[in-house]
């Protein structure tokens, strides 16, 4: 229901109205009617004027009808003249719509003729192999002119193909890549090789300093002629710089032997693309493995210089590249990766220089192998690589070294043992005195003194040893240079690889030569004679050493050479050697004797062999006066008592049944033979009848027999006055026994007599007697 509000109060015309519908539809109906008379009013006024219009109208109509004629007749004219207005409009329009395309075409085409140029300078760069400037060509067209010209399916294919073209470049430069580093392992040996001789060139100036500081000590090394001629010093130095001269014109650069350019295309190129990690990561992995294979030896290296030369060559030319690839690319390489492929390249190079330098037996191989590895060393460091543990490995193979000269050294002294006559250097004349005392350091005035001719005592093989020790000091020495060691140090090495020569090598080889069958007793002789003439120049050889150190042995640490204890051990088997053979010819003259035991009579004269025997050692004994006296004596001492034991034990021997008095006799014809010669003093030196003490056994026991004293014997055994102290009971015993068996088989059938009778019933006496001496002795010593 419609709320209707009046206007006057703005209040509802139902509000607290009774029959308010009904006087609302009356008020209503009146304003209607109201309105529709004011409606009727204006009409009526405004009739007259519709009329007077209409009437107007009618009045034109006529004049509408004929301009409507006119109007289509001009028309219809209009529209004839037209027509080939019509046709001409239409083709200008045609020709304006066509001249807009022309116009909007080479708007277009002007906008894509710097993007097909462009596509076309990618395609020319890529022909010419220029990857890099195609790669930023490719940036340009995607940043610059592609979005010009997008809408067009030309452009679209460009797009699409431009992910091959990258894939086509990263695939060309990494084939590329591939070239180089199998070039760059080829060309390692040749690359390491001028690397080295550009460290040795560098190293000139210093090493000709060396070699003239080595020239000016050289000059003042004059001990009783150990000298190291100047002029040839000087002539080595020349000659070592001419060739420095003509080395430095050969010398070529890392980058005169590679093209290091395909890896910096490939760098670059990886760089822009945006994937430079993955390029690192290939190159060096690449490169580690050709590390493992450059660290990888020959089988057969240790055979020649030219093997471990390879070896180093191409170790040096690997790590040239590292170096020169770390220094010209950022990032490519680091310090940390190529300290870290050093070290791990270092050890294993370690591992195989000591493994293949065991098997190296000849010095000189060692010395180059030395000289190689600090020219190695001395080029890595050049390139900042630590090689401190290369010059550790130096004195490693120092001692190898020194081993194989001592190998070589013990085969230079058998020779020159096995030349020598072992007899004194006969010289006739001055000049061939003087080239003795040029080789050997010998100071004797009487020798001086002496007209010519005349002998050294020592014989060939003492000048011959002594220059070969100081040959063995200088190659000892070789290996010390270029080390980086100061004198002290040379010096120490000097001294110690020194005593091991004297106190292992010589020494074993002067002892070998002792033992050796062939050698009799005058060359003994002669070996303890040059032994001692090479004790006594030890002290030049000490000198020597001190000359090429420029090192004082007075300084506190500086080693001494031990070729006193050397040859004094070498004298002293020498002097046991002497005994022995001497021992051995008195028994060989001993096995010669021939008594027969059962002899009633003596023949009245020594026997033959053992006057032979004299006659040896007189002869020997000769031969020992240019020995020291005491070894002499000792000799005589000892030859005389083995003759006395070997005597004994001839009497006492097992399988000698029986002797006879007459036996007995001859027996002790041959002892006073022996004690002649004893006093008549073969070698001089021994006080009274000291050398007669060696048959004080034999004779207390010969005499016994011979005068037939037992009363006394027995009488005074024991007492420190006894005549016959020195005959023990066993040994009477023994040889009474074979006395008694003697008398028995002597007797069988002169029994009968009365003096026979008594002799066999003494000696059963006596036997008796001496076996109750013999057996209370014996439980004497039990308890």
């Amino acid at each position: 229901m419609v709320k209707i509000v009046s206007k006057e109060n703005g209040k509802s015309v139902y509000d607290d109205q009774p029959n308010a519908h009904k006087k609302f539809m009356e008020k209503l109906d009146a304003c209607i009617r109201n309105h529709d008379k004011e409606i009727e009013k204006m009409c009526n006024f405004h009739h007259q004027g519709f009329v007077d219009a209409i009437t107007e109208l009618l009045k034109v109509r006529t004049d509408a009808e004929k301009l409507k004629v006119q109007v289509t007749d001009t028309n219809r004219r209009f529209q004839d003249a037209g027509k080939e207005v019509i046709v001409h409009t239409e083709d200008i329009i045609r020709c304006r719509i066509q001249q807009r395309n022309i116009t909007t075409v080479v708007e277009k085409l002007q906008l894509c003729l710097p993007v097909l140029e462009m596509y076309s300078k990618l395609k020319e760069q890529m022909s010419a192999k220029r990857y890099y400037s195609a790669l930023k060509t490719m940036e340009q067209l995607e940043n610059v002119y592609f979005p010009w010209v997008s809408q067009y399916r030309f452009c679209q294919l460009m797009i699409e193909n431009l992910p091959k073209l990258r894939e086509d470049i990263k695939e060309i430069s990494m084939s590329d890549l591939k070239d180089f580093l199998e070039s760059i392992r080829k060309h390692s040996d040749k690359i390491g090789e001028t690397a080295m001789k550009q460290a040795q060139h560098q190293k000139t100036f210093s090493v000709s300093l060396q070699k003239q500081n080595k020239m000016k000590f050289g000059k003042n090394m004059y001990i009783n002629h150990d000298r190291i001629p100047e002029e040839r010093n000087e002539t080595v130095l020349k000659h070592s710089l001419e060739e420095e001269d003509e080395n430095e014109e050969e010398v070529l650069t890392v980058q005169d032997l590679v093209d290091f350019s395909p890896v910096y295309r490939c760098l670059h190129i990886y760089s822009v693309l945006g994937d430079e990690e993955t390029f690192e990561n290939y190159y060096r992995k690449q490169r580690k493995k050709q590390a493992r294979l450059v660290l990888q030896p020959q089988s057969n290296m240790h055979e020649t210089v030219d093997g471990y030369r390879r070896y180093f060559t191409q170790i040096v030319g690997f790590f040239v590249v590292e170096d020169h690839i770390l220094h010209v690319t950022q990032g490519l390489v680091t310090r940390a990766y190529t300290d870290e492929l050093w070290n791990m390249a270092l050890s294993k190079i370690i591992a195989v220089l000591r493994a293949h330098s065991s098997y190296c037996t000849d010095p000189d191989l060692v010395l180059e192998l030395k000289n190689l590895i600090v020219i190695f060393a001395d080029t890595l460091q050049g390139y900042g690589f630590p090689v401190n543990r290369l010059f550790d490995l130096l004195f490693e193979i120092r001692d190898q070294y020194n081993e194989t000269l001592l190998k070589k050294w013990a085969g230079v002294f058998r020779d020159i043992f096995e030349e020598d006559n072992y007899s004194p250097i006969p010289i006739v004349n001055e000049e061939e005195y003087k080239i003795v005392i040029s080789k050997f350091p010998f100071q004797d005035l009487d020798l001086e003194k002496q007209s010519f001719p005349k002998k050294f005592p020592m014989s060939q093989s003492v000048p011959h040893i002594y220059i070969q020790v100081k040959e063995f000091i200088y190659a000892s020495l070789k290996f010390s240079e270029s080390l980086h060691r100061s004198s002290t140090e040379i010096d120490d090495m000097l001294r110690k690889s020194t005593n091991l020569l004297l106190t292992r090598t010589l020494s074993s080889c002067l002892l070998n030569l002792i033992r050796k069958p062939h050698i009799g007793l005058t060359e003994l002789v002669q070996i303890i004679i040059n032994t001692t003439h090479l004790e006594q120049a030890c002290k030049y050889l000490e000198d020597f050493i001190t000359n090429i150190t420029n090192i004082s042995q007075e300084t506190v640490h500086t080693t001494r050479l031990y070729g006193l204890s050397t040859f004094k051990d070498a004298r002293h088997a020498a002097e046991g050697e002497i005994y022995t053979k001497l021992n051995q010819k008195i028994d060989e003259f001993v096995q010669l004797a021939d008594y027969d035991w059962t002899m009633s009579e003596p023949d009245g004269r020594a026997s033959g062999y053992l006057m032979d025997l004299i006659n040896f050692l007189r002869s020997i004994f000769q031969v020992f006066t240019h020995l020291p006296g005491k070894v002499a004596q000792t000799a005589c001492m000892s030859a005389c008592q083995h003759l006395s034991t070997s005597l004994m034990q001839m009497l006492l021997d097992s399988e000698l049944k029986q002797i006879s008095m007459g036996a007995v006799q001859q027996f002790n014809l041959d002892v006073i033979q022996c004690e002649l010669f004893a006093s008549s003093e073969p070698v001089p030196g021994f006080q009274g009848d000291t050398l007669q003490l060696a048959f004080i056994d034999l004779r207390q026991l010969l005499d016994l027999f011979m005068v037939w004293d037992w009363s006394t014997y027995l009488a005074d055994y024991g007492q420190p006055a006894s005549k016959y102290l020195r005959v023990n009971p066993n040994t009477a015993l023994t040889l009474l026994e074979k006395m008694k068996d003697t008398s028995k088989k002597n007797n069988i059938f002169a029994q009968f007599r009365k003096n026979d009778r008594d002799k066999q019933k003494l000696i059963e006496t006596v036997v008796k007697q001496l076996r109750s001496l013999v057996n209370e002795r014996s439980s004497q010593r039990s308890l």
